[in-house]
């Protein structure tokens, strides 16, 4: 039972679920109804894919993670790092093959974000920004493929949520280089944390979070979005302020894990007002 339990938290399943979902959000925001074989198609791409990155990501980062997240499973000794390999193969033939049976440009974005989150958990990671911003481009791009998974065109609201989700999440990452500080210097891995302090990346994160907060009006001034957007989205807008100056009145290790943590639920938040803001439309 133990080992099963960390092949299950290997893969961050909340990340992974929510990778899934976004997705399937992006197939209703289309004006697509949620298609039964499709949609799991989907669905199943999106999560397999978000879990294989997971689990390669901590095989990746097992000697940092030996200092910042020594419970983790690989450095915990639950899980070998062959076993983790094996597993992060497993669930990527099992994403390509959903994604073969979906279309061609479902396929091609499954390839594509194969590329990107390999890139970054072998290289990417060391250059800190520039892998925030690889990991972001991976979960802004599940709305993204909603839209084709329909069989059309991704429409502006679509890439408008991507942003949203890129924006967030980018200052989420550069939250966890507050939080992965100590370990990450031991690896050169060079986070705005680790070269500039724990103050530049509390205030760089803040920019990205409100940054999001700003481009969350325009589809209601636009008027692409019905007014059941404006309640939920605001949640989502004042969570992400309260989160930025928690964040700039606080840098230590600790708060900015609960900040990473709430910011992934405002996120979710986020998601759900482009999905309410695409009804009634």
């Amino acid at each position: 039972m133990r080992k099963l339990a960390g092949f299950l938290a290997i893969i961050r399943p909340i990340n992974s679920l929510m990778t899934g979902i976004s997705v399937l959000i992006g197939q209703l925001i289309a004006g697509d109804s949620i298609q039964v074989f499709s949609s799991t198609l989907g669905f199943t791409t999106a999560f397999s894919l978000a879990a294989a990155a997971m689990v390669i990501n901590d095989y990746c980062d097992r000697d940092i993670d030996a200092i910042n997240e020594p419970q983790r499973p690989i450095p915990s000794g639950l899980i070998s790092p062959r076993e983790a390999l094996i597993y992060a193969a497993f669930l990527e033939v099992i994403g390509l093959v959903a994604a073969t049976y979906s279309n061609l440009k479902c396929l091609v974005i499954t390839i594509a974000t194969i590329i990107v989150s390999t890139l970054y958990n072998t290289r990417g990671k060391k250059t800190g920004l520039p892998g925030n911003l690889m990991v972001s481009a991976c979960v802004a791009m599940p709305f993204v493929y909603g839209g084709y998974l329909t069989g059309k065109e991704p429409s502006l609201l679509l890439w408008t949520l991507g942003l949203l989700a890129f924006l967030a999440n980018t200052g989420r990452e550069v939250t966890k280089g507050i939080v992965d500080m100590e370990g990450d210097k031991t690896r050169n891995v060079k986070t705005i944390a680790a070269v500039f302090g724990r103050r530049a990346a509390a205030s760089s994160a803040s920019t990205f979070y409100l940054s999001a907060v700003a481009l969350s009006v325009l589809p209601a001034l636009s008027e692409r979005v019905s007014a059941f957007y404006l309640p939920v989205v605001f949640v989502t807008d004042i969570g992400l302020i309260v989160s930025s100056i928690s964040l700039m009145r606080n840098q230590s290790r600790e708060n900015a894990r609960r900040v990473k943590n709430h910011v992934l639920v405002y996120m979710l938040t986020g998601i759900l007002a482009f999905w309410a803001g695409s009804l009634g439309r």
